[in-house]
């Protein structure tokens, strides 16, 4: 993604910064959709796998990129703050 756009992009719902998701916490966001386990703020079951995504800073949501171009939904977030390992 490109870093200028990066630098504006901020969660809609809190309003804090995003950064690109690691490639060891997308394995694990996606072991978490396959699973069931993973849920939006609206409490909806995530049944699609990520490609790539974008983190709050605080590791507390997650928003989906598809075809190079950020969701940010603030209902479309998965909560991903109880998922082990997904902030680093």
């Amino acid at each position: 993604m490109d870093k200028k756009l990066l630098d504006i992009l901020c969660c809609p719902a809190s309003k804090q910064p995003l950064r690109p998701l690691s490639a060891g916490g997308l394995k694990r966001l996606n072991d978490a959709v396959a699973a069931g386990a993973l849920r939006t703020v609206e409490d909806r079951p995530v049944d699609a796998p990520y490609g790539a995504a974008l983190i709050t800073a605080d590791g507390k949501l997650v928003y989906r990129i598809d075809d190079g171009i950020p969701v940010l939904l603030a209902d479309e977030a998965a909560v991903v703050s109880a998922i082990d390992g997904i902030a680093a």
